[in-house]
C-alpha cells in the first residue's frame, strides 16, 4: 500500500474539511496571559515576540516555539496556536494487568523446564526472535543469530524509563536521556506511571534478571535507549512532545518511539494546522538526519481512511503508522499446558496472534501492523486470569508502601506496544545497514511485512515479519 492519499491532504496547512466537533484540551490552560502555546516562526520575526513571552522550548530547527504567556501579544493572526495535550488514554494502553514483582517466581504453565517470565513473551516467540526463549535448543537460526541491533539508538518519547528495572539496567543513555516537561524531575517517571518502561522494555530488554522467574527479552536488546519524558503527571504538551522528537534526531537516533496521540480531532479544532505543521517540520527534519518517526495507530477503534476526523500524528505524512495484532487464547490451559513447543499452537488459541486487536485504529495511515495484544473482554469479566496472556508482556515498576519503586512485570495491550515492535526492527536494520537512509529502512520493513487474511485495511503493508526482514538486511 503506496497511496496514502489523505496524509498527502494533511501536507497542506489549511483544513476546510467539516467534521464532527470533537473536544480536545489546551495543554496546562491558564488565563490570557498564561497560556502554552505555540509560534509559527515562519509567520512572525523571533525578534517580534515579546521578553514576557516564556519560551518553554526554542525549537528553531523547524521554526517552531512552545511558548508561555499571552498568545494575543504576538503580532499576526496565524502566527500562534494553542498548544494542545497529548494523551496516553487513547494511543496508550487499551488493557493492561499488573504481574510479579522482578524478584518473585512467575506464575508459569510450562512444566517442561523452569518457570520462567518469557514464557508469557508470544509476541517475540512467534517472531523467533532468540532461541533461549524455547525449550528446543538448536532450534534453527533466530533473528539475534544475525543481529540484536548492537551499535544502535532508540529514544522513547512517553512518560519516562525506570532504569533501575534489571532488565534494562544498562540499556538507557542516562547522558543523553532528558526531560522535557516544565518539572524539576529528569528523565525518569514522574507520576504518569509505567508506560514509558513497558515500551522500553519491549524494544530493548536483556533478559538479565537473575531472579527465580529469569527476564523478559526485547526485539533489540543490544540497542541503546534515550529517555525523552513529555510526561509530568497526567499532562502532557504538543510543544514538549514535538521538542522532543526534533532533539531526538539531532541526538543522533536511528529511530523515535512515539507510543503517544491525541483523541479523534476534528479539522476545525482550534490549534490543528499548526500541530499537523509542526509534525510535518519534525518528520521532516528527522529523515534529513536519517531518524525513522514510529507512532502508534491508536486506540479508538476507527478507520482513519474517511475524511472529518483526525488521528494524530498518525495521518501526518512521513509518520510511520503502526496498528495492534494480538491472539486470543494464548497460554490458557488445556491439553498442551505442560508442553511449551505448543504453547503458541495449543487446543486454545482461538485466533492466530496477527488477528487485528479489538481497538486497533486502521485505515490507510498504517504502514504495518505488529504484535500489540489483544483481550477476550468477555473472559476477563468473568475471572479468566489467563485471558491476560494475550496482551503484550514486560518490564514494568510498582509503587512500594514507602512510596518507592520496585522492579516487575506485567501486562499490557494497546497500539503503544505495538509501535515499539517496530521501533525495535528499525533498531535490528540499522545494525545490519547502518548508512541506510530512513526511507530505505521503512521500505524495507514494509517489503518484508507478511500480509494477513484482513488485507491493507488493517495490516497496511502487511504484518511485521522480523525473519524476513533481517534475511532481507543481511
Amino acid at each position: 500500500m503506496t497511496d496514502h492519499s489523505r496524509r498527502r491532504f494533511l501536507k497542506g496547512a489549511g483544513l476546510a474539511v467539516g467534521g464532527l466537533t470533537l473536544g480536545v484540551t489546551p495543554a496546562a490552560a491558564g488565563s490570557g496571559d498564561d497560556k502554552r502555546f505555540l509560534v509559527d516562526l515562519q509567520q512572525v520575526d523571533r525578534s517580534d515576540v515579546p521578553d514576557d513571552v516564556e519560551v518553554v522550548h526554542d525549537i528553531s530547527e523547524i521554526d517552531l516555539l512552545a511558548a508561555r504567556g499571552d498568545p494575543d501579544a504576538v503580532p499576526g493572526a496565524d502566527a500562534t496556536a494553542p498548544d494542545l495535550a497529548v494523551q496516553l488514554d487513547d494511543a496508550g494502553p487499551a488493557v493492561e494487568h499488573g504481574g510479579p514483582k522482578a524478584s518473585e517466581r512467575s506464575n508459569s504453565h510450562n512444566h517442561d523446564g523452569a518457570p520462567s517470565n518469557s514464557e508469557y513473551q508470544w509476541d517475540k516467540r512467534v517472531q523467533e526472535v532468540n532461541n533461549d526463549l524455547t525449550d528446543k535448543p538448536g532450534g534453527g537460526k533466530s533473528v539475534h543469530d544475525t543481529t540484536k541491533g548492537e551499535g544502535t539508538r532508540v529514544a522513547v518519547v512517553d512518560t519516562g524509563v525506570y532504569d533501575s528495572h534489571p532488565d534494562l539496567a544498562g540499556v538507557v543513555n542516562a547522558d543523553l536521556s532528558e526531560n522535557f516537561t516544565t518539572d524539576d524531575g529528569d528523565w525518569r517517571p514522574n507520576g504518569a506511571g509505567d508506560h514509558g518502561t513497558h515500551v522500553a522494555g519491549i524494544i530493548a530488554a536483556t533478559n538479565d534478571n537473575d531472579g527465580p522467574a529469569g527476564g523478559v527479552l526485547g526485539t533489540a536488546p543490544e540497542t541503546e535507549i534515550v529517555s525523552h519524558r513529555v510526561f509530568s503527571g497526567e499532562a502532557g504538551a504538543s510543544g514538549d512532545s514535538i521538542a522532543a522528537l526534533v532533539a531526538a534526531a539531532e541526538k543522533g537516533c536511528d529511530a523515535a518511539n512515539f507510543s503517544v496521540g491525541y483523541p479523534p480531532l476534528s479539522p476545525e479544532t482550534p490549534g490543528v494546522d499548526l500541530i499537523i505543521e509542526g509534525y510535518r517540520r519534525a518528520v521532516e527534519h528527522a529523515r534529513e538526519n536519517d531518524m525513522v518517526f514510529v507512532n502508534s495507530a491508536g486506540n479508538a477503534g476507527v478507520d482513519m481512511t474517511p475524511e472529518g476526523v483526525l488521528s494524530l500524528p498518525t495521518e501526518v505524512e512521513g509518520v510511520f503508522g503502526v496498528s495492534a495484532t494480538g491472539p486470543i487464547g494464548y497460554g490458557w490451559g488445556g491439553k498442551h499446558a505442560d508442553n511449551e513447543a505448543k504453547w503458541l499452537t495449543g487446543n486454545r488459541l482461538d485466533q492466530p496472534t496477527t488477528e487485528p486487536a479489538f481497538y486497533t485504529n486502521y485505515g490507510d495511515a498504517v504502514d504495518v501492523s505488529a504484535a500489540g495484544g489483544n483481550a477476550d473482554r468477555d473472559e476477563l469479566q468473568s475471572g479468566n486470569g489467563d485471558a491476560y496472556n494475550d496482551l503484550v508482556y514486560s518490564t514494568v515498576y510498582e509503587t512500594n508502601d514507602a512510596g518507592e519503586p520496585e522492579p516487575a512485570y506485567g501486562w499490557k495491550a494497546g497500539t503503544s506496544m505495538a509501535a515499539p515492535q517496530v521501533a525495535g526492527a528499525v533498531a535490528l536494520v540499522r545494525s545490519l545497514r547502518p548508512d541506510a537512509s530512513a526511507e530505505e529502512v521503512e521500505a524495507l520493513i514494509r517489503e518484508t511485512a507478511s500480509q494477513p487474511a484482513e488485507g491493507e485495511l488493517y495490516h497496511g503493508n502487511g504484518h511485521l515479519d522480523l525473519e524476513v526482514l533481517v534475511k532481507a538486511a543481511e
